[in-house]
């Protein structure tokens, strides 16, 4: 794939038929939500590790109780 600079995608963005921009912008909304998504999960995790309230384990009985304290 060819690399565009910022200036040169916007240009070829501007010549697209409506339907693939409308399309693009959908996609683009979708991706910056799983970000911000992403980036409030991330600040929750490190708040519960700082506060040693986070918890991890791969046995499943273990987990199950940790649920119930």
């Amino acid at each position: 794939m060819q690399q565009l600079s910022f200036t040169n995608l916007v240009e070829h963005i501007l010549h697209l038929p409506l339907d693939e921009k409308q399309e693009l912008w959908e996609l683009l909304e979708n991706y910056l939500r799983e970000e911000k998504r992403n980036g409030i999960y991330q600040a929750y995790r490190e708040v519960q590790e700082i506060e040693g309230s986070l918890f991890f384990s791969s046995d499943i009985n273990e987990l199950k109780s940790s649920l119930d304290d």
